[in-house]
């Protein structure tokens, strides 16, 4: 399952992606992850949920973004849920069609039992069809 965050860049989505994830650890019954361009929100986090700055690995387009997330997931089989900040810029789609990715992560997470919560900067109105549905939060 994938569940969106949405809005403009400012607006304050990663304050509600933090409050979700610190809440969700406390009744998580496998592991969190909490993906982001940098670090600079690892004192914000619980600290049993792992945080990853991926701007330490060579992640160069959506494709590879991809192989990264199946990357952890093949390591971690207690992981139940990945947090996804910047959403955009992690995946390398600043500026491109979103719809592949998304449709690529909800098949993941059906297969393997993980839920996704993305945060992306764009308006509600101006996600692909396929991501509409999947936005429980709009900035």
């Amino acid at each position: 399952m994938i569940q969106i965050i949405a809005g403009e860049k400012g607006k304050g989505k990663t304050k509600q992606l933090l409050d979700k994830v610190n809440t969700e650890i406390k009744t998580a019954h496998g592991s969190i992850v909490y993906l982001d361009k940098n670090a600079k929100h690892m004192y914000e986090l619980n600290n049993k949920i792992r945080l990853i700055d991926t701007s330490a690995f060579p992640i160069g387009n959506s494709d590879e973004f991809i192989g990264f997330i199946c990357g952890i997931l093949s390591q971690d089989h207690d992981l139940e849920q990945m947090y996804l900040d910047s959403f955009l810029k992690v995946a390398k789609l600043e500026g491109c069609d979103i719809s592949t990715t998304i449709e690529k992560l909800d098949k993941i997470g059906e297969t393997f039992g993980v839920n996704f919560v993305l945060s992306v900067s764009m308006n509600e109105c101006d996600l692909p069809e396929c991501a509409k549905s999947k936005v429980i939060v709009s900035l």
